[in-house]
């Protein structure tokens, strides 16, 4: 029997259209050229398939008075469509300014990728100039903040800024279908009463309603690629599981890929498919998330994992921690940059870099001694 319920929103007709699903979901450009199988999008967790963003041996450094420092140091990695990839390590490590190279966001002139290669969609993002990285960046690679109050302009309405997507990355549109797609992305996130919020300024929301308005905005143009820096981390535990939770949706619905920056080990149990762990500059560990979490060959890995409460932990007792702290970038050793906190290290360590090595075709470490190492 033909469909006959009309669409949520009523946008003009240029050729686009933002007709509802039957009814089932809001009206909005993320429903569009999805493929018929029940809501998901047909993924394998990026197994088989060719990345769509290859970062190898990025190096990136940074001005300062007594001369430049390297903040990351050959970080390697790849995402593929559909996959989720975590991204984590203390704070300091390089993660957001990994995410920042990509995005081609880096602090000029004091920043500067000095070596390496990003590659997204088999074009090298590092040579493209300003105007073409412009189409790029907000387009086909979107990124969420982690502080939604700072990200968002305080004297514009939330509508308003949505709307400036669309009028730089949609110029085909006029102002009755860029307020059209603005609304139906505010329901798409879950905002109850979209056209009353779309009028209203980010210090009359809640957090958590200002991060689905972050989420809203970089999904306008179903990007490929969606970088989260830390999106979660200054909301409350339960506003914190919807936004997981909506990512899920929203990943099956586009098929994107995602890079999901963190502190936070459940996080990474419950989004990621695979995981970069950082310390100091350099990536020391990538394993697929189940592979990490079983079974850890680095040191400073397993120190992450030995710092998560447990359940048969003694009651009342201490916290296990890593002992000491992340050297100054200006006094990193020579060797392997957690030699100074390993309680496995030698001199090979501090004096020597570890060379990156393949567990099997998913697991990869840089530690002299993972090996011999039961950690």
């Amino acid at each position: 029997m033909p469909n006959t319920q009309a669409p949520i929103l009523d946008v003009p007709d240029n050729g686009v259209e933002f007709a509802a699903d039957n009814g089932q979901h809001p009206a909005s450009i993320l429903d569009l050229d999805v493929p018929d199988n029940g809501g998901e999008f047909a993924v394998d967790n990026g197994q088989h398939q060719a990345p769509i963003l290859e970062v190898r041996d990025l190096e990136v450094e940074f001005a300062v008075d007594d001369g430049k420092i390297k903040v990351l140091d050959g970080v390697s990695f790849k995402v593929a469509p559909g996959q989720t990839l975590g991204i984590v390590g203390e704070s300091g490590c390089g993660k957001s300014v990994t995410s920042l190279a990509i995005m081609g966001l880096l602090p000029k002139p004091h920043g500067q990728v000095v070596a390496g290669s990003i590659r997204f969609q088999g074009e090298e993002l590092l040579s493209l100039a300003p105007d073409q990285m412009y189409k790029v960046r907000g387009n086909r690679i979107s990124m969420i903040f982690q502080e939604p109050m700072t990200a968002l302009n305080p004297v514009q309405t939330v509508g308003e800024q949505l709307m400036e997507v669309f009028r730089l990355h949609r110029p085909e549109y006029d102002k009755a279908q860029r307020k059209a797609a603005a609304i139906a992305m505010l329901q798409k996130v879950g905002i109850p009463e979209p056209a009353q919020r779309f009028a209203v300024y980010p210090h009359n929301l809640s957090g958590g309603m200002r991060q689905r308005v972050m989420i809203a905005m970089a999904l306008s143009c179903e990007p490929d690629l969606l970088i989260c820096d830390e999106p979660t981390t200054a909301l409350d535990v339960t506003i914190q599981a919807q936004i997981l939770e909506l990512m899920k949706e929203l990943q099956a619905q586009t098929g994107m890929a995602i890079i999901f920056i963190t502190h936070d080990l459940g996080v990474v149990a419950e989004l990621c498919d695979e995981v970069v762990v950082m310390y100091a500059g350099r990536a020391v560990e990538q394993a697929d998330v189940f592979e990490l979490f079983d079974h850890p060959r680095h040191p400073y890995t397993h120190g992450l994992m030995s710092s998560i409460p447990r359940l048969e932990d003694e009651p009342k007792s201490l916290l296990k921690t890593i002992k000491g702290q992340v050297p100054a970038l200006h006094e990193m050793p020579a060797g392997c940059r957690f030699s100074n906190r390993c309680p496995h290290a030698t001199d090979l360590c501090i004096s020597a870099i570890p060379a990156v090595e393949q567990l099997n075709p998913r697991h990869h470490v840089a530690c002299h001694y993972w090996k011999e190492l039961t950690v």
